[in-house]
């Protein structure tokens, strides 16, 4: 995990770095650091913050075996994932990028689903 993230940008670098190297606890942690201050609002960027963190606890539930929880929290980040159809931030590219990571994540630890 990665310290002292100021910006969006460099959370979500951090991010995607770890879950390229399996890093998934990391990678919660470093999208938790933006998210947890701000858990309470409502923004339609906080909530996608939050389904990316999902993402990240669903692939670190896959690495320790636990498969039933592991789907609970895809639920989740999948609840979440729309959100990115209609919002508007200057981070958009940013964070089509990283679903487009989460997937293949996904699609690696989950060949079948």
């Amino acid at each position: 995990m990665e310290k002292e993230l100021t910006t969006v940008a460099q959370a979500c670098e951090a991010y995607m770095r770890s879950l390229s190297e399996e890093r998934y606890y990391d990678a919660h942690e470093d999208l938790e650091a933006l998210w947890f201050p701000r858990r309470f609002e409502k923004e339609n960027e906080v909530m996608l913050w939050k389904g990316f963190i999902n993402a990240a606890v669903c692939f670190e539930l896959i690495k320790l075996g636990r498969q039933k929880p592991s789907e609970t929290a895809w639920k989740t980040y999948l609840k979440y994932a729309v959100i990115l159809e209609e919002l508007q931030t200057e981070h958009k590219h940013l964070y089509v990028t990283m679903v487009q990571s989460i997937q293949n994540k996904r699609g690696e630890l989950c060949p079948i689903s």
